[in-house]
């Protein structure tokens, strides 16, 4: 019997929430909160609402737990928690805004303030402090803002600063991802020249297309370009992080499926790994590292895979594993793009997947970072899910290096 398109989209999501709603009658533990930022109607400019799954600690399975909260505006692209895990914060594209929720021992969200971006923003981070809330994007050229926090609370616009290609000022710049070392010192962001790099449109510039702009996190939210900043990053960057000791930076080439690894030096100076790139699969979008700092994890939206890595301790070197189907990578549902290790126990790894409206979920081996399906994945979401975030549960430990 053939099916529609939709008609198997309607019976794998109806499959999928039987599953989930089989495993809450279990006697399930959970041990983390994920939080996905997707749309409420059937298209991705739709109103954009924040879902809340439960984590199985036994299994890593997630079901859906509370009523969807409104995120603050439409099209949502970007989450960040502070690292006491009481705040979360969302960026909203279709209002340019940034909306600020408590996160409650429940994992219920209370939306608190909102404030509005003097751009499209399209990546945010919060600095380990928990005093600064970092956004990035526009294109005319791309910018990074940084706004204060003080018990969560959104303050008013401390700095504004342009993305600029010296030699190139007149190139439009994209801001993709934004990442703040564990120690709160230097703050990276990943952008690529749309004028140097253009697919179907007309390039008018010959300067490389891909960079990774450094800064030193100075007081009141200024930041001060790191010496050599911008350094180039391949083609066209689009997600980036650093350990947690703050010792190594990576960043996700879409454009010419690569890792790029770079050794962080004094004064936040960024290095090239001398052995990289490193081949992913393709198109990589996102990337995390899980919180020891051993291996690192990336979703390659074309491929529909998650690609994962060990990390050398001393040289910061990746090395792709191997995992239990015999390949490089894992298989996820359609486009993922965005991706989270569970920060609890540090062994589960969740996918946004894009055109697959759900989030596929897999167990990493502690001893080698290989990762396999999580029960009963993927997880029915809402429409075009774009990011994810996750929060312990209650008291228990959280997984962490000390920097």
């Amino acid at each position: 019997m053939k099916f529609s398109k939709v008609s198997q989209l309607v019976l794998v999501s109806a499959l999928g929430l039987a599953a989930a709603f089989a495993l809450s009658g279990c006697a399930l533990v959970s041990i983390d909160y994920i939080f996905v930022a997707s749309s409420t109607g059937t298209t991705a400019g739709s109103a954009g609402q924040i879902q809340t799954f439960a984590a199985d600690a036994n299994t890593g399975a997630l079901r859906p737990i509370g009523t969807a909260a409104a995120s603050g505006g439409s099209s949502p692209v970007s989450l960040a928690t502070t690292a006491d895990y009481a705040n979360l914060y969302v960026a909203n594209q279709g209002n340019n805004s940034l909306a600020h929720f408590a996160i409650a021992g429940d994992g219920s969200l209370a939306q608190k303030d909102t404030v509005t971006v003097p751009f499209k923003p399209n990546a945010i981070a919060v600095n380990t402090a928990g005093t600064y809330l970092y956004v990035v994007g526009g294109s005319s050229p791309g910018k990074i803002a940084v706004y204060p926090l003080s018990s969560g609370t959104i303050g008013t616009l401390a700095s504004s600063t342009s993305l600029t290609i010296p030699g190139y000022a007149s190139d439009l710049t994209v801001p993709t991802a934004v990442n703040v070392l564990a120690n709160n010192s230097d703050v990276y962001v990943t952008v690529w020249d749309q004028s140097a790099y253009n697919p179907g449109g007309s390039v008018t510039s010959s300067a490389n297309p891909g960079w990774v702009f450094g800064f030193a996190s100075g007081t009141g939210g200024a930041v001060t370009a790191t010496s050599g900043s911008p350094y180039q990053a391949g083609v066209r960057p689009v997600g980036i992080t650093s350990d947690p000791t703050n010792r190594f930076v990576y960043a996700t080439d879409y454009a010419s499926n690569n890792l790029i690894g770079y050794a962080v030096m004094s004064n936040g100076v960024l290095n090239f790994m001398v052995n990289g790139p490193f081949k992913t699969a393709n198109q990589p979008t996102a990337i995390v590292i899980d919180p020891r700092g051993l291996y690192i994890y990336v979703p390659n939206s074309l491929s529909n895979t998650v690609s994962a890595y060990s990390i050398a301790l001393s040289t910061g070197t990746p090395t792709i594993t191997i995992a239990p189907t015999g390949s490089g990578a894992a298989i996820t549902d359609t486009e993922p793009v965005a991706v989270v290790v569970d920060p609890a126990l540090g062994v589960y790894v969740y996918t946004a997947n894009y055109l697959g409206n759900s989030i596929s979920g897999f167990k990493l081996d502690p001893n080698t970072g290989s990762i396999a399906a999580t029960q009963a994945t993927p997880y029915p979401t809402g429409a075009y899910p774009t990011a994810i975030a996750a929060v312990p549960h209650g008291n228990h430990a959280v997984q962490s290096v000390a920097p």
